[in-house]
């Protein structure tokens, strides 16, 4: 063995080397791992499909059921304005999306027709839906509008999902497919995806194809437990509304933007249940609730299905025809909604449901509407009390966190 000082160091550094050799062929593995785990994502992602905007094919127990659709409604309907290029829309709220149906015999004249409303969307959502829409298809012919109170509170703002980036373009914008197809969270979707459709047997293969959504609660016998949550909503997004002219500016740039390019425009007061128009009252904001109509037909005339009617009157029990819960009324009532502003069978449609509405009737409309709400107090008293007894409590509640 050799006793030069040198030695240690010659021997330290062929190790070194050796070691350093090493480091291209581990990198390259770490690489190829990381490369795999990424494309194992991706291909996952994309088979599955949870948001249902690539279109791969739909296996019963595997992908066919699709919870993150729901909730994902700016993510995919975009994208199926550039797909479908529709010559007729609905547009709308969460209302309008789960009880108007495009396949209504009504309209079996149109050449292609698509439900473009969107869960607690405000008026500028709206209008940028419909200039998303019109960039697809500038011969667009005809909107119908369902329109809400709570679209044009101050106080709300875009929902979560909205993106001005990928509104506008004719193609899919690459944030959307990052997000789509390499997201960990999206995985989770997919994932979430695989097992809904596993415990869910049954498959309707319409269902959102052409944005319609109907309410999958419907008629499950826990109505009254459906329309304590929707009031509590209701509360906990309205409690504190001003009117926002801002939004009101957007609903008459919608309007305008119709009548400029001869797009056959249909406006309609969505037909909340009367408990819902109780949640209104309670808050103090049915004078501004009056208001909002008045100031509406200054812009367009409306047919109007609010009130205290036949229909938005259902007796509340555990299994309802006419409501899934008290903000959303269902398919039959939709196609009733169709039937008056189509002029379709108008004869199945109860008298009282539907009014156009125009600055000549409007203050003998809401007189009506305030009469029958005297008659429905009296047999309805138990109803009014559950909206008064959730308001009451909401205040406390909301008394406390301002403490």
């Amino acid at each position: 063995m050799s006793n030069s000082p040198f030695s240690d160091l010659t021997n330290v550094s062929e190790t070194q080397l050796s070691k350093l050799d090493n480091h291209p062929q581990f990198n390259k593995w770490f690489l190829l791992t990381i490369a795999i785990c990424i494309l194992m994502v991706v291909s996952v992602n994309f088979v599955i499909d949870p948001y249902d905007i690539y279109k791969t094919p739909n296996f019963l127990g595997i992908n066919h059921e699709k919870p993150g659709k729901q909730s994902n409604d700016r993510l995919f309907k975009a994208i199926d304005i550039i797909r479908i290029k529709p010559l007729t829309v609905f547009l709308g709220s969460s209302r309008t999306k789960q009880g108007l149906n495009p396949d209504h015999p009504g309209l079996s004249n149109a050449e292609s027709i698509y439900n473009l409303a969107l869960d607690g969307a405000v008026s500028y959502e709206i209008l940028r839906y419909l200039q998303h829409t019109l960039k697809n298809q500038p011969n667009l012919k005809e909107v119908i509008f369902g329109i809400d109170f709570f679209m044009f509170n101050k106080f709300l703002g875009n929902q979560p999902g909205f993106d001005e980036n990928r509104l506008e373009k004719n193609y899919l914008f690459p944030s959307d497919i990052m997000n789509s197809l390499f997201s960990l969270d999206t995985l989770e979707v997919s994932r979430k995806t695989i097992l809904a459709s596993l415990q869910q047997e049954n498959y309707d293969k319409y269902y959102g194809e052409n944005g319609f959504m109907p309410n999958s609660k419907y008629r499950d016998g826990k109505a009254k437990i459906w329309f304590t949550k929707s009031i509590n909503i209701y509360f906990q997004f309205n409690y504190k509304y001003k009117f926002n002219d801002k939004y009101f500016e957007d609903f008459q740039k919608i309007v305008k933007i119709c009548r400029e390019k001869n797009i056959k425009l249909k406006v309609f007061i969505s037909p909340s249940h009367a408990i819902d128009l109780e949640s209104i009252r309670v808050t103090g904001e049915w004078q501004t609730f009056e208001n909002w109509k008045r100031k509406i037909l200054k812009v367009t005339p409306v047919w109007d299905f609010s009130g205290y009617n036949s229909i938005t009157t259902e007796p509340l029990q555990d299994v309802m025809e006419n409501y899934a819960d008290s903000s959303h009324y269902t398919k039959p009532v939709g196609d009733l909604i169709l039937n008056r502003i189509l002029g379709y069978k108008e004869k199945e449609v109860p008298a009282d449901f539907g009014v156009l509405i125009t600055p000549e009737n409007i203050e003998s409309h809401l007189a009506k509407i305030r009469a029958d709400r005297e008659e429905w107090v009296k047999n309805r008293k138990s109803e009014l009390e559950l909206v008064q007894n959730l308001e009451n409590k909401f205040g406390e509640t909301q008394q406390q966190k301002d403490k």
